[in-house]
């Protein structure tokens, strides 16, 4: 589906945005593992979450979804049946790298598959250290999907160092020793997203600089009912709108102010960005807040290596920013960007390129800098959601508006994207 975008002249309003993708997902999961009846408000709608539920339906859980109010009876400890075909995680690297920490605990051999892009992202990386706690699984030999997980015999606890910053890496590790009668410990030289270790209340302690997060079979989850914050992530594509259009003041209600999360807003805010945290609180070990974005004249400013794990996903939204502020925008240390659902240095540079700006790719990021042309342009989404939101806000910006090819993919993460921007845009 090709969408067309027009100029927007500023933003103005008050919105509440669906609840946040990696906290959905990690409420789904541990509803499920609990046994008994947990309940979810503000679940975020999207196909990455619904693939989420779907797989943990296939392994016996009771799940009901009334648009975001979504209600789970869990299975318990050892409590999951095995599927009757293979477990689908569609698009979503979340779902599959997350399950297949919980799979290896189990006592039957499952298969996990997933679309054509998820197939082609790397799975070696969660391979590597679960088998080194005992699990059995099995590859492509690229090692991609399918993934099959068989029993084992010998799964055991671990010390294990990552070596990358990688929440989903993180957590299949912490979600197979959660299944032990002994502690695993996984140790950080660099902070990831740490909404496992805050909704399993998991103990973590600091050391020479390091962060060690320590989980046993005395962290299983018990049922529960939780509200999802709003997605920051989501949340980005609107503020950097806002932040750019006319004389705009924007409200966004409930966000996640979670500090692995908020790289984004700090960025912004070095670059000259006019935004008011209000109302901060904790929920479920999360913190929230009320954000208010006004109009403001950016400056691009230098991106340090330490908080690239922390605005990985809104790097593509960000660059939009910087191609509209003041100097020459440039990222590096973000080679991570080449695994997602798309090759996302590849796409920024190339639709970058397009509209006439000069670019420089590196092998771990890029640069651009110059003038937008003028005439009307259609960019390419490939087939990523992030991607195709971010060139929606930069065609909303532009006088002479744009389209996005494939724009349907972004519902992956936010369906509601064109409403949202319809409700506040003038």
């Amino acid at each position: 589906m090709m969408q067309e975008f027009g100029h927007i002249k500023e933003v103005k309003g008050k919105l509440l945005l669906p609840g946040d993708k990696s906290v959905s997902h990690r409420a789904v999961m541990f509803a499920s593992l609990a046994r008994g009846n947990s309940v979810i408000h503000n679940c975020l709608n999207a196909d990455d979450v619904n693939s989420t539920i779907r797989c943990f339906k296939q392994l016996g859980c009771d799940i009901e979804r009334n648009g975001g109010l979504v209600k789970v009876a869990g299975r318990g400890l050892k409590g999951f049946k095995k599927p009757d075909g293979n477990l689908y995680a569609g698009n979503s690297g979340t779902t599959s790298r997350l399950i297949s920490g919980i799979l290896c605990a189990q006592d039957f051999e499952t298969t996990i598959t997933g679309d054509e892009s998820l197939s082609m992202r790397p799975m070696k990386r969660i391979i590597a250290p679960l088998e080194s706690m005992g699990a059995v699984i099995s590859a492509s030999d690229k090692f991609t999907l399918p993934l099959t997980i068989k029993p084992s015999s010998n799964l055991h606890t671990i010390d294990y160092e990552m070596e990358v910053a990688s929440a989903q890496v993180k957590s299949a590790v912490l979600l197979a020793g959660l299944h032990l009668e002994g502690i695993t410990r996984v140790i950080e030289k660099e902070t990831s997203r740490n909404h496992t270790e805050n909704l399993l209340g998991l103990k973590v302690l600091e050391q020479e600089g390091k962060r060690i997060i320590e989980v046993s079979r005395n962290n299983y989850p018990s049922p529960f009912e939780m509200t999802v914050p709003s997605d920051i992530s989501s949340a980005a594509f609107l503020i950097v709108l806002a932040l750019l259009s006319g004389s705009s003041e924007l409200v966004l209600e409930n966000v996640l102010l979670n500090p692995t999360r908020t790289g984004i807003l700090d960025v912004l805010i070095r670059m000259g960005a006019d935004i008011e945290i209000t109302g901060e609180k904790l929920n479920n070990g999360e913190k929230t807040g009320t954000l208010v974005v006004r109009n403001s004249k950016l400056v691009n400013c230098a991106i340090e290596k330490e908080i690239i794990p922390n605005i990985i996903d809104e790097i593509p939204i960000l660059s939009v920013a910087g191609v509209f502020a003041e100097g020459k925008f440039e990222i590096r240390n973000a080679k991570e960007l080449r695994f997602k659902e798309s090759d996302r240095i590849k796409a920024l540079c190339e639709n970058y390129r397009y509209i006439g700006l000069e670019v420089e790719e590196f092998e771990d990021g890029f640069s651009v800098e110059g003038d937008l042309t003028g005439r009307k342009l259609i960019f390419e989404s490939y087939n990523d959601h992030r991607i195709a939101m971010a060139f929606a806000v930069l065609s909303m910006l532009r006088s002479d508006g744009g389209k996005v090819n494939n724009f349907n993919c972004v519902e992956i993460s936010n369906p509601a994207f064109l409403s949202q921007a319809a409700s506040v845009a003038h």
